[in-house]
């Protein structure tokens, strides 16, 4: 009872701020009370404040400025949904299936399913409430928007103008995770033939469905602080590819992530030879807003920008999305209409309430604090081993650890299976399996930093290491 009146008052609480904000009363740029101040202003404790800023903040009226406070974000910001396009006619294979998604006309003979009236006593409907803070939502038995719930799309797109990428929601796609948009990407603007451009080492499931597109892969090297660029101009005169898959912060499977005056040089490179770049950016919620981003340099002129849930709530919780162009988008989704038809707007719906509701942020202090404390203890154990840790910068999951030369990676693999240890060698990450001589990209392995310091797996490499000496 007294958990549903707190409730009740952080309800109260948000809709006053908020209608406060909508009407001028509190102008852009205004800093908000202080926690402890407001608390005393409404009579609550200073947890209800946490939740009440934190759900302003989601809703895109307030912005957290870190060791600040709470200021009132300006309305410009806050962008706007905008109406789906009126369909006239379902004459062709992608407009009948955006008909039976959006629903235009009110007469639906030709629909493909049962009325939503049928479904309202399903078992379904027993079992699974989506939550919204006015009560329970009802369930939608339809398909749903084919772009993705377009509340999800609205708060990703105030998510993204923290990161100075600045969208509107029809920009922005909504997918079965990273994996899934990286599919559409590669359908829509590739052919069996075309030469791509990836990072190496880099993300490996990238490499299998280039492969299975019958797309061509040249590697550009990974430095420390970002794409090695004398490799990347070398490797553009060579292959004249037309696309850079990328990521350029907590990069997989170094760790590192771009310096800004290497995000500004790849631009003009990409610019000077029509390059679209595709910048996946999966550790994006537990990274600075401020990091450097080649979409936010860009703003989505020729980079596609790709994020996901899936890294920061649970890797079984397959929602990402695309920020593209206005044109590029409207082709992607059609893609994924004729692909998978849609995806799961009942998860959509679980992560915007979680969001909506403070919740999504709350977990993420928490999770950045867990990275940051495996971080600073993951280093401690390659190093007193003598492995070299390939970049210091952390935020995400990984560092990269050099290996002896001579030291074959997916050997040493195989013999830790055998004691029930899992590693990730280096030659998995390398988009071609016989690098150079020498070549220390291949001579490592990934490491997520939560599992560094396991001491069996300290205790296996130790072994490893004095048997090679």
């Amino acid at each position: 009872m007294d958990e549903q009146a707190d409730s009740n008052r952080t309800s109260v609480i948000v809709a006053r701020i908020g209608r406060m904000i909508d009407e001028g009363l509190l102008q852009p740029g205004r800093r908000m009370a202080s926690l402890r101040l407001a608390a005393g202003e409404y009579g609550v404790s200073k947890n209800t404040m946490v939740e009440v800023y934190d759900r302003l903040v989601a809703s895109g009226r307030l912005e957290a400025r870190r060791g600040a406070g709470f200021y009132v974000r300006a309305p410009g910001q806050r962008p706007s949904e905008a109406p789906p396009p009126h369909m006239s006619e379902a004459i062709d294979i992608v407009s009948l299936l955006r008909e039976q998604l959006c629903q235009v006309h009110p007469v639906r003979v030709g629909d493909g399913r049962p009325p939503r009236s049928w479904m309202e006593d399903s078992e379904l409907g027993r079992h699974l409430r989506v939550r919204s803070g006015k009560g329970d939502l009802p369930i939608e038995h339809g398909y749903g928007d084919p772009v993705g719930y377009a509340p999800l799309r609205a708060q990703i797109g105030l998510m993204l103008a923290e990161r100075s990428i600045q969208v509107s929601p029809a920009q922005i796609l909504l997918t079965f995770g990273a994996n899934h948009a990286l599919d559409l990407i590669i359908r829509q603007l590739l052919q069996p033939g075309d030469t791509v451009l990836v990072d190496s080492p880099g993300y490996y499931p990238l490499f299998g469905k280039l492969k299975l597109a019958r797309i061509e892969m040249a590697g550009v090297r990974r430095l420390p602080d970002g794409p090695d660029l004398d490799d990347l101009a070398m490797q553009i005169a060579r292959h004249r590819p037309k696309v850079f898959f990328t990521q350029s912060l907590a990069h997989n499977p170094t760790g590192g992530s771009i310096a800004l005056p290497i995000a500004h040089r790849l631009l003009q490179l990409a610019a000077q030879h029509d390059l679209v770049i595709v910048e996946d950016d999966p550790f994006a919620d537990v990274m600075p807003a401020s990091a450097p981003r080649l979409a936010a340099l860009d703003q989505l002129e020729r980079v596609i920008y790709l994020g996901t849930f899936s890294k920061t709530l649970s890797a079984s919780l397959r929602i990402g999305y695309v920020a593209a162009s206005p044109a590029l988008a409207r082709s992607l989704g059609d893609m994924k209409m004729l692909t998978v038809v849609n995806s799961s707007g009942y998860l959509e719906r679980l992560v915007s309430d979680l969001i909506a509701s403070g919740q999504y942020r709350h977990h993420l202090k928490r999770l950045k604090e867990r990275i940051g404390k495996a971080t600073r203890s993951a280093f401690g154990g390659p190093e007193r081993l003598g492995l070299p840790v390939f970049s210091r910068q952390g935020g995400g999951y990984y560092l990269w650890v050099g290996l002896p030369p001579g030291l074959d990676d997916l050997a040493l693999a195989r013999r830790a299976s055998e004691q029930g240890i899992f590693i990730a060698p280096g030659t998995v990450f390398m988009p071609e399996r016989h690098q150079p001589d020498g070549d220390e990209r291949t001579t490592g392995m990934r490491i997520n930093v939560a599992y560094a310091d396991d001491p069996a797996f300290m205790a296996f490499l130790q072994a490893e290491l004095a048997s090679a000496s």
